[in-house]
């Protein structure tokens, strides 16, 4: 679980189903969710699934959690 303080996250499912834990949500092919900022959530796929994400290029993919899965942000030159 984690959140954005600053950012919204808008998660379009292409194909496939993508299940965002606030306390469960499953998305289904054309489905998609806005998740608010600072909103904890949980985005997983036990399958393989195709998934357009909207956000700002500074938000960092693990939210306020760092871990070995955080990616850092790149800034633009």
């Amino acid at each position: 679980m984690h959140r954005h303080e600053q950012e919204d996250e808008l998660f379009y499912v292409i194909e496939g189903k993508l299940y965002m834990t606030y306390r469960t949500l499953e998305l289904n092919s054309g489905e998609f969710v806005v998740t608010p900022k600072g909103v904890e959530h949980r985005p997983y796929a036990p399958e393989e699934v195709s998934v357009m994400l909207f956000e700002p290029t500074t938000t960092l993919n693990t939210g306020n959690i760092d871990s070995e899965l955080t990616v850092p942000v790149l800034k633009k030159i």
